[in-house]
């Protein structure tokens, strides 16, 4: 879709995709290109730059982390995004996750939910800067601080929403900002997690379907 350039780390970040899909944690073509077109060393603190290609987490303040890498080519499969789904994002963090998303799904169908004022604008900083390198397309990716059990209802109903933190269960708000067919993915309880998707139905109960134990950290607010 853009023309990408020479972002620096090509080779690191070829290498992990490549490893990812041949352990089996990349299966569609489509996350395949977003992880491969994001530059994950530019949503971490400079001084952990040579370590963004880790397939692990990382700090990146307030008592947050980056996601590791396999976790988000996992969840993206699992929601089976196409172009044009609207797709909001609770726990932006450093943006990461939202850019592989909107890779797929176009920035503009995107809508990130943060509930830390101070990572909400390191990342729209972030997302300006690196539009305006003329390399990628970010800027239209929306960032809004609030409580993410209260969802983003004014561009509902939803193709597929995503949480980046931990939560007993499904915020029922945002459950209803879901359209029926509707895919709803994350990781659910105590710690450890379980990893859980979801399709809702047309009577608005969800059909569940677990994915393993993950780690994350808890969601904020009330």
């Amino acid at each position: 879709m853009f023309d990408r350039g020479n972002g620096g780390f090509e080779d690191e970040r070829e290498s992990l995709v490549a490893q990812l899909a041949d352990r089996d944690r990349i299966r569609r073509e489509t996350t395949l290109n977003a992880l491969r077109s994001v530059p994950r060393h530019e949503f971490v603190p400079r001084h952990r730059q040579r370590e963004a290609y880790d397939d692990r987490p990382l700090p990146i303040g307030n008592n947050q982390t980056i996601s590791v890498p396999h976790m988000v080519a996992v969840m993206t499969d699992l929601l089976e995004l196409s172009p044009g789904d609207r797709v909001p994002e609770i726990g932006t963090g450093c943006g990461y996750h939202a850019a592989v998303t909107a890779e797929i799904v176009g920035p503009e169908n995107v809508f990130s939910i943060e509930y830390h004022e101070s990572l909400a604008q390191a990342t729209r900083d972030r997302f300006r800067r690196l539009s305006q390198s003329g390399r990628f397309d970010y800027d239209d990716i929306s960032i809004r601080v609030t409580d993410g059990h209260d969802g983003w209802p004014e561009h509902a109903p939803y193709d597929a929403v995503y949480l980046t933190c931990a939560t007993p269960d499904f915020p029922s708000t945002v459950v209803e900002q879901v359209r029926p067919g509707g895919r709803l993915l994350a990781p659910l309880g105590d710690d450890p997690q379980e990893l859980v998707l979801a399709e809702k139905q047309d009577d608005g109960s969800l059909a569940r379907e677990p994915h393993g134990f993950v780690r994350f950290v808890p969601m904020q607010g009330e």
